[in-house]
């Protein structure tokens, strides 16, 4: 890879970011006027509030998980419980996922809300209506049938509210991370109530997060098609209100999401907001009317998943979740993320490694820019034959410049040479490596998966570092520190590769290239480990191609 080449890349990629912010990025009137329309939209409902006064003492996750009447819930991805008490699903924990490599202990979701992390999911019914009572969070739900669900067998849970309305909640659960909810309401008095249904996930703490440009960690809906993407400190600043016919809305970590579905072919207003803890719930905008000895019955869904990409698409599909796939932040260049990671999971299937599909997708990826990359290579080649011409010339003309360039670019023109092909591969495979990163950075599916020798996470950095010699001498060296065996491979084949391309003509410019190499290596060594060994696959097979081209390239000067 030629460093000039790298640098121009990057120069090219800054100059497309300033001119989409200064030609693309939406325009400030605009933005304040939807920012009003959203306030319209909060001012002139008239829902009931799904506000509650709460007061919970604080308490360890232990604690609470004993202090109320539950009911377990496993199939075979997740295992937990629901509190009967305000009927919340409140305590989840994924069976696959330990929370740190060669480690037991398993990845818990949800919590109970008097947990310091407290992290639920609450639907039911809420009214204007002041003269009736409706279940809260203080309701203490019975259990009619089941005592335990699972994917085979559904619970019933149900609350009388001594006025002639009883409450009930049909819930069952697919053998994956799918919750259905029949929420239904019962009118034996003689009057007529009005109903608005809602669901409600709630967190009581900004949980730990990767704080990464390239990711989006928090709040998360799809209405009416558009995406909505609002991280915790926005929603502290302000709240996000707005109406929809279809859609759906969570919150997602890197590697989970928490997601509810509200009923089908209804409209609904979705809301985010922070009150001492952060709030992401729909509630139905038209009141439905249950009569005298009626009944009325809503259905949601709730999803709350690990990220697998079979999974979230299967979803999406089979129960016709609109845009439910961008759960997964693929990034503006999904087209290439996406078909990408399809790519390296058939070669992992195919190889039982992420490692190995990784270099497997290297060598597809070289294929396909083998064309571009020897018309380039070529030209790179033919340029480091011409340097002694060059030099010579530089020589000749050292005190005019003007006649310098000239005979330069005629040289060029003669021997069919352009200075600026070398950049084209270079640019075309920038789009790819970031993909590639993004691959790695947001797929579960990656995570914790080993490739062989010290490599235990492709996902994480090379857990190596030369400056306690790769683990001899028992010192853990400082994060800044850590440039593992693979960060130097690579640095070593950018260093060889470097040699194979003309060396500049100016000095300074010359020990600045010398330099990259090193200067990369300790810049990509905090980089996930499989995106390394991409680089380093990458280069190796770069050389050869290059060798190959230049001892098959011949220039005759005059």
């Amino acid at each position: 890879m030629d460093s000039k080449n790298v640098i121009a890349a990057i120069s090219l990629s800054a100059a497309v970011i300033i001119l989409y912010s200064l030609f693309f990025q939406p325009n400030p009137k605009i933005v304040k006027q939807n920012l009003e329309e959203q306030k319209k939209i909060q001012t002139n409902t008239d829902t009931p509030s799904l506000d509650q006064a709460e007061n919970f003492a604080e308490i360890t996750r232990d604690e609470a998980l004993t202090q109320n009447e539950r009911i377990k819930f496993e199939n075979n991805n997740i295992i937990g419980s629901i509190s009967l008490k305000g009927a919340t699903i409140d305590d989840l924990t994924f069976k696959e996922y330990n929370v740190k490599l060669n480690n037991n202990e398993k990845v818990t979701l949800l919590n109970p809300r008097n947990v310091t992390n407290g992290y639920l999911i609450e639907s039911g019914f809420v009214t204007a209506n002041k003269n009736i009572d409706i279940p809260d969070a203080s309701t203490v739900w019975k259990v009619e049938g089941n005592k335990k669900l699972t994917n085979s067998s559904p619970i019933k849970l149900f609350w009388n509210n001594a006025q002639g309305v009883t409450f009930e909640k049909h819930i069952s659960l697919d053998n994956q991370f799918l919750f259905t909810v029949k929420q239904k309401i019962i009118n034996s008095s003689n009057k007529t109530y009005s109903f608005y249904s809602y669901g409600q996930i709630i967190r009581n703490k900004v949980p730990d997060i990767s704080n990464f440009y390239i990711l989006h960690e928090g709040l998360i809906a799809t209405l009416d098609d558009e995406l909505i993407e609002e991280d915790y400190d926005d929603i502290q600043e302000k709240k996000f209100s707005r109406t929809a016919q279809k859609g759906w809305l969570g919150i997602g970590d890197k590697f989970w999401i928490s997601s509810i579905i509200p009923p089908r072919g209804k409209e609904f207003k979705t809301t985010f907001d922070y009150k001492n803890k952060f709030r992401a719930n729909f509630i139905s905008t038209e009141g439905i009317e249950v009569n005298p000895k009626g009944t009325i019955q809503e259905t949601i869904q709730i999803i709350v998943a690990a990220k697998r990409v079979n999974v979230i698409d299967g979803y999406a599909e089979n129960l016709k979740i609109d845009k439910f796939d961008l759960v997964i932040d693929w990034g503006f260049m999904y087209f290439i993320t996406k078909p990408l990671f399809f790519g390296i999971d058939y070669f992992f299937k195919l190889l039982g490694n992420y490692g190995l599909a990784i270099i497997a997708i290297t060598f597809c990826i070289r294929l396909t820019f083998f064309p571009l990359a020897n018309f380039s290579f070529r030209s790179m080649a033919k340029m480091k034959i011409l340097q002694p011409e060059m030099t010579r010339l530089k020589e000749l003309h050292k005190d005019d410049k003007m006649k310098l360039q000239q005979e330069t670019m005629a040289l060029y023109k003669r021997e069919k040479v352009n200075p600026m092909s070398g950049c084209l591969p270079i640019l075309v495979q920038i789009p790819v490596f970031f993909a590639l990163y993004k691959v790695l950075f947001v797929t579960i599916e990656m995570r914790q998966m080993p490739f062989y020798g010290w490599i235990h996470d492709l996902s994480e950095r090379d857990p190596t570092s030369v400056f306690n010699l790769f683990g001899l001498i028992p010192w853990d060296p400082p994060s800044f520190l850590m440039i593992g065996v693979w960060p130097i491979l690579m640095g070593i084949s950018m260093f060889v590769q470097q040699k194979l391309n003309p060396t500049p003509p100016d000095p300074i410019q010359a020990k600045i290239f010398m330099f990259f190499p090193i200067f990369l290596t300790v810049i990509l060594a905090p980089f996930p480990a499989g995106l390394v060994i991409y680089w380093t696959v990458n280069n190796i097979l770069t050389m050869a191609q290059q060798i190959f081209i230049m001892k098959r390239t011949t220039v005759k000067t005059a």
